[in-house]
């Protein structure tokens, strides 16, 4: 079956514009910061309802707010093929990271929907809960507790900055179902795929139209302390010094040497966070504490590269008489993308004359936990310079069209 897709790109593009003034950023669209359960979050979910509405999908919520959007299939006793991504918003950041895997979906299943198409099986298109870290720390918490990748006691212990714990904050919000509940059954979808932007200059650069994802990345966290010696910046000669933060920039350092020279190339490593104590100009820094995500598809390759960081950071601290010691906060393994899936989007894109190529995913997304409960597959387009994560991240509207027609092909065939 040939179908004649039309995508109203225009129609994409001014919902984006809309949802991204839904923003707690003081500087008008396209920066944007929507952290998940404020109340700027519950009117941008208020607002994809409306438009899940317009559409006629069935809706539901589960207890942490992960949301639902159906489009009924003729056998809906059969399990569903799944798509979509997140809308909550880093501070500061743009306008198309997640919102064009939910805007994008919902145009795709639009598009299906006027071309007479009719699924066999429903399609359902979810927008997860906090797959941002930004309240809580942790990312994808929505997928995660939906895949069974944490437990419900472990959520519970997720704390924001003023001490509220995740169950407390997200009861506020109007979310009050059962934890137990969010977990999906073994067989609810069938396949899942999720439409996103690079957030990489791969495609750009090779003038690629679709990025087809085989793996996705997933990254190890770890938070260091390093123990020393203050005292006051004036009296404390430099042969007696046991500074903290000297220590400190000698393993940060001894990370990115590891980094660059790991067997993979497909390893990165990056110290995002770093708190100095007591964070005076005129006392030597006594304690220092600082992140560490170090992440690749090879798992094997990310564990022997972080034991190779454990043994220098050592070594250093013995050469500076300081002490140091990390705790995992959470490793995650890689996930590899369905081959029969991959397939189906790459005839998607030879049908529409689109030109693609085979990637990885270096940043993780919801679709690394979807993994684990349905074969899955990500749909890339390219953004302007690799960009995201800042107000200027950028894709054209030729490229959100080719992307989201690419998607609604997927999910006609993965949904005979």
């Amino acid at each position: 079956m040939t179908l004649s897709i039309e995508i109203d790109s225009a129609r994409l593009l001014r919902r984006l514009e809309q949802l991204a003034a839904i923003s707690d950023c003081p500087e008008p669209p396209p920066a944007v910061t929507r952290v998940v359960f404020s109340e700027t979050d519950l009117r941008a979910r208020a607002y994809l309802a409306s438009l899940y509405a317009e559409c006629g999908l069935q809706v539901r919520v589960d207890a942490i707010g992960n949301t639902f959007a159906r489009w009924q299939g003729t056998q809906p006793e059969l399990p569903a093929v799944g798509t979509g991504s997140h809308t909550d918003a880093i501070p500061h950041s743009g306008m198309y990271d997640g919102t064009v895997g939910v805007l994008g979906a919902l145009e795709s299943i639009a598009a299906l929907q006027a071309a007479g198409f009719r699924p066999r099986r429903s399609i359902e298109l979810v927008m997860f809960t906090s797959e941002e870290p930004t309240r809580f720390g942790v990312g994808c918490t929505g997928s995660r507790l939906m895949s069974g990748a944490m437990t419900m006691q472990r959520l519970c212990e997720l704390r924001d900055v003023v001490g509220d714990n995740y169950d407390v904050v997200r009861t506020r919000a109007g979310m009050c179902g059962a934890l137990e509940d969010v977990r999906l059954k073994q067989d609810h979808f069938s396949a899942w795929v999720e439409l996103h932007i690079e957030q990489g200059p791969e495609l750009e650069r090779s003038s690629t139209d679709i990025g087809v994802v085989t793996a996705i990345a997933a990254p190890a966290t770890y938070e260091f302390e390093v123990h020393g010696s203050g005292g006051h910046a004036g009296a404390v000669l430099m042969g007696g010094r046991r500074d903290a933060l000297c220590a400190t920039a000698k393993i940060v350092l001894a990370i990115e040497y590891l980094a660059r020279h790991s067997p993979s190339a497909d390893l990165v490593a990056t110290v995002g966070q770093l708190q100095v104590h007591p964070g005076a100009i005129n006392s030597i820094p006594s304690m220092v504490r600082f992140s560490l995500d170090i992440r690749d598809i090879d798992v094997a390759n990310r564990d022997e590269v972080f034991g190779k960081l454990a043994q220098w950071a050592q070594r250093i601290a013995n050469q500076r008489d300081v002490s140091v010691d990390s705790k995992c906060l959470n490793a995650d393994p890689p996930a590899t993308c369905d081959a029969t899936i991959v397939g189906v989007i790459q005839n998607a894109c030879r049908e529409l004359g689109l030109t693609h190529q085979n990637m990885i995913s270096r940043a993780y997304h919801d679709s690394l936990f979807m993994a684990r409960v349905a074969p899955t597959g990500m749909i890339f387009i390219p953004c302007r310079g690799g960009v995201s994560h800042r107000p200027d991240e950028f894709s054209t509207l030729e490229q959100m069209e080719k992307g989201v027609a690419a998607l609604a092909l997927t999910l006609a065939e993965l949904s005979k």
